[in-house]
């Protein structure tokens, strides 16, 4: 596993749709494994490919609950609503709120290829949501409805 550069906004990479994986090689293996090093010791909830210059659908994603790895998810179903505060490992001191679906539901491949589902609410659906815009080139400021400051510790 390596630790992976962290793209910033104003790379064109994060306004690119990404790629759907069509084999799950080696290649990725060592991608979700350097995702997850990289979201960690950036004391990330999620990443998404493109936030390390790989334009393919992936993404890693912890909210506490449990690791996550998703290969081409998709968004299959939403409920609800909730506006809460978002910031971005690509876009750091840069907070808002943003409108999200109370809970979704997605489908995805693991990284053995099985047909995977997940529920997420909360903040484990904004996550979900977070990391599949990315995937889709939109960065969570294009959906900020106001720019907070957070609370210095």
């Amino acid at each position: 596993m390596a630790l992976r550069t962290i793209i910033k906004k104003g790379d064109e990479v994060l306004n690119k749709r990404c790629k759907e994986v069509k084999e799950i090689n080696e290649r990725i293996i060592e991608l979700l494994d350097d995702m997850k090093e990289t979201m960690y010791e950036s004391s990330g909830v999620g990443l998404a490919a493109p936030q390390v210059g790989v334009l393919k659908r992936v993404v890693v994603m912890d909210v506490g609950e449990d690791y996550l790895e998703l290969i081409n998810p998709v968004i299959i179903a939403s409920e609800g609503e909730q506006n809460e505060a978002e910031g971005c490992l690509s876009l750091p001191g840069i907070y808002g709120i943003v409108k999200r679906p109370k809970k979704v539901v997605v489908e995805y491949l693991d990284r053995n290829g099985n047909e995977m589902r997940v529920e997420g609410e909360d903040l484990k659906a904004i996550c979900l949501c977070h990391e599949i815009d990315h995937l889709n080139g939109i960065l969570f400021d294009e959906k900020v409805t106001e720019f907070i400051e957070l609370e210095k510790e």
